[in-house]
This record gives structure tokens, C-alpha cells and sequence, in this order.
């Protein structure tokens, strides 16, 4: 038998809507998984990936990383891990920092056996390099098998990744496939391989109202279980308003005043018809009732047949995701963080990127060019023709 605890999407070190104290709840939730692992006694935590937010880390969250995994090495209860997209780098990972300091392991190819069950680690991998992959593993040596990995697979909404072809090609029979990526908690079956999404531990944008939590799957005589374990994060209060015509900021402002908003993160969602509603002037009314803080999304002034929601909370981060789902390679991410550094002056950025284009070229081999030499190209004549 084993029983883990399958977490994923931690997120750590996201200063989401700018606020230091968002940071240290996404830090805090991770902390109340590890908790829960210790007081269940489970046999292993296995991480899905994004353990991080971003693959650049600063010093305080990987400090308050070791300070959460530590209780879990006392106890003796193995964190086991893969990479996901948001904290990917060329080379090598901060996972592997912690299994140097005896804080986790990577799961890969080759299996970790825990109790009766093999686990297996599959990275996140950009569409564009998965026809490439073999889904091939090393033999298990226990009763049960599973498979961890990263991205947006079938059979669940968004898929650009064929779980069926995956399972089909794969030289070891799955019980079950845990996965991170979207953070939405879900759970289906294929063919006889039960496949599922813990979800984030905690809200990394407006959209996830749903409670965050982990789950609970258990390997034993032939069956899987799969069970869900809520944790307490910080109050999310969704105002969701329909305007009439004669309404406007007031009428926001007395829905909001219906609300207990004491120490909440508050989304006050505008739709419908109505007057100009000033999002400064809500998001004020929100902080003075005792809110951690407001944001006002007023999808009114979007004309698009998509669903698309518009946020006066944190565009740079906006800009952020979306370079991130375009799956640019290491040099490229470098680059687009370059040119839009608020600390770099204009006068500089071109040099900048010229050098960082420079040191990519000079640090690739020479013979069998991949997709990062041509990325790295593509920045530099791309680069170079936007700034001269």
C-alpha cells in the first residue's frame, strides 16, 4: 500500500496584485499541505510542478521553501517532485537544489519506488518538442505505477497535450496519472488509468472561486482511491454586479457595502449596462471597509466574441502569462525580461539585449543546432530591428 499526497501549482514567491502579503499566503498554504502530510503520516508528498511562480526565485522564497520542506525530512516522508512550466530553466532546476540538501527528489524515467507503487516523473515539455519524446521508462518494480507530470492534457477543457497517445506509447502500464498545470481540481478515467488535477493551493487569479485544496490518493490491492483535502487560504469575496442603466459607482459601492470584506482579497466584477463606474474610487471604498486589498474587473468596455477579463489589478503580470504561453526559449524569456525591466534605461536596452543575445550564441554547441540556437537567432535579428 502507499498513500501520498498529490499537491502541485504552489506558486511560491507570486506577489500577486503587488501585495507582499499575497506573497507569503501562497508560501503559507504550501506550509498547511506539509503540515497535513506530517500530521496523516502519509508515505510521500509528490509535487506536480510550478513549485515556483517564476524561474527566477528570489532569495526570501527559497529560504521559506527549506523552512517548509525541513519537517517533512524529520519525519521522514520524501517530497517528490518534477519541473513545471512556470520555474523551467535551460539548465539546471531548483529542485535540484533541494535534493542536494536531502529536501526533496526528482521524479524521472527511472521510477522511485514508494511502498507498493513506482513513481514516475515526466517535466513539462513546450508543445513544440513533445513529437520528439518516447515515453519510454524504466521497468517498475512494484505492484502499482503512476505517472506525475505537468500541462494541459486530454480528456479534461484546453488540452494541447494527447494523454491517450501518451499512455499508448508509454512502455509501463499506469494506474494512475497526477498532474499540474491547470488549477482547477478534476478527476476522469481513461481506458483503465485514473487521471486527475489537484488543483493550486491557492487563488493565482480571479477566475478560481472554487476552495483550494490537494488530494489524497491512495495505491492498494489493485485499486486507486482518490480523495480531496481542503485548506484555509485568505478570503477571496467575489462582488459580482449587473449594472441597470441608472446605476453606477454608487450602486457598486452599496453592493460592496453588503459584504463583510475584513481582511479579503475582494473582485468586484462589473457587467450589464449602467454609467461609468471609476475603479479607483471602488477600490478605495473596499480598502476603507478593512479589505487587504480591492480590484474592480469592469468587462463593459470589452468588445470581443472570446471570454476575456479585464483587470486594472496587474497588468504587468498579465503581459507576464501570456509571454510564458507563447513558449519562448530561455534566451528569449531573458531577452523579453530585459526589455522590460523598469531599472534598465532606454538608452541601454539595446546593448543589453545585444550582449545577452551574444552570450546565449557563444554558449551553445556548435554542431546539431536546436530550437534554443534558432530562438536565440530570431531574438537577435528581431531585437536588434525593434531598438535600432
Amino acid at each position: 500500500m502507499a498513500r501520498v499526497i498529490h499537491t502541485g501549482d504552489t506558486h511560491l514567491g507570486y506577489r500577486q496584485y503587488h501585495s507582499p502579503e499575497r506573497r507569503q499566503d501562497f508560501l503559507d498554504a504550501f506550509e498547511s499541505v506539509v503540515e497535513d502530510a506530517v500530521a496523516a503520516d502519509v508515505d510521500a508528498v509528490v509535487h506536480a510542478g510550478d513549485l515556483y511562480h517564476d524561474r527566477r526565485p528570489g532569495l526570501r522564497d527559497i529560504l521559506g521553501t527549506i523552512d517548509v520542506l525541513r519537517p517533512l525530512r524529520e519525519a521522514g516522508i520524501p517530497f517528490l517532485a518534477i519541473v513545471g512550466n512556470h520555474e523551467g530553466t535551460r539548465d539546471a532546476q531548483w529542485l535540484d537544489l533541494f535534493e542536494t540538501l536531502g529536501l526533496a527528489e526528482r521524479l524521472d524515467e527511472t521510477g522511485r519506488r514508494v511502498g507498493d507503487t513506482t513513481f514516475y516523473g515526466l517535466d513539462y515539455v513546450p508543445e513544440s518538442k513533445r513529437a520528439d519524446l518516447d515515453y519510454e521508462f524504466e521497468e517498475p518494480d512494484a505492484e502499482h505505477t503512476a505517472l506525475v507530470s505537468h500541462g494541459l492534457f486530454t480528456p479534461f477543457a484546453h488540452a494541447n497535450w494527447d494523454l491517450d497517445a501518451v499512455l499508448g506509447e508509454s512502455n509501463v502500464d499506469f494506474d494512475a496519472v497526477l498532474l499540474g498545470d491547470n488549477h482547477a481540481a478534476q478527476q476522469a478515467q481513461v481506458g483503465d488509468t485514473w487521471v486527475t488535477y489537484c488543483g493550486s493551493t491557492e487563488r493565482a487569479s480571479a477566475s478560481e472561486r472554487d476552495p483550494r485544496g490537494y488530494n489524497l490518493v491512495e495505491f492498494d490491492d489493485g485499486d486507486v482511491a482518490i480523495s480531496r483535502k481542503g485548506i484555509e487560504t485568505r478570503d477571496f469575496v467575489f462582488v459580482d454586479v449587473e449594472l441597470r442603466p441608472e446605476d453606477g459607482t454608487e450602486y457598486v459601492r452599496e453592493r460592496l457595502r453588503e459584504r463583510d470584506v475584513e481582511d479579503a482579497v475582494v473582485v468586484v466584477t462589473v457587467e450589464g449596462d449602467g454609467d461609468t463606474v471609476t475603479p479607483a474610487d471602488v477600490e478605495r471604498f473596499g480598502d476603507e471597509r478593512g479589505a487587504l486589498l480591492t480590484r474592480v474587473n469592469d468587462r463593459r468596455e470589452v468588445e470581443t466574441d472570446e471570454d476575456v477579463e479585464v483587470s486594472f489589478a496587474d497588468p504587468d503580470e498579465a503581459v507576464r502569462e501570456r509571454v510564458r504561453e507563447m513558449g519562448l526559449s530561455e534566451a528569449g524569456l531573458d531577452v523579453d525580461d530585459t526589455v522590460r525591466d523598469l531599472d534598465v534605461a532606454d538608452s541601454n536596452v539595446r546593448e543589453r539585449v545585444k550582449q545577452r543575445v551574444e552570450d546565449v550564441l557563444d554558449d551553445e554547441p556548435s554542431a546539431g543546432a536546436d530550437t534554443d540556437d534558432e530562438s536565440a537567432e530570431q531574438a537577435q535579428a528581431t531585437t536588434m530591428e525593434d531598438f535600432s
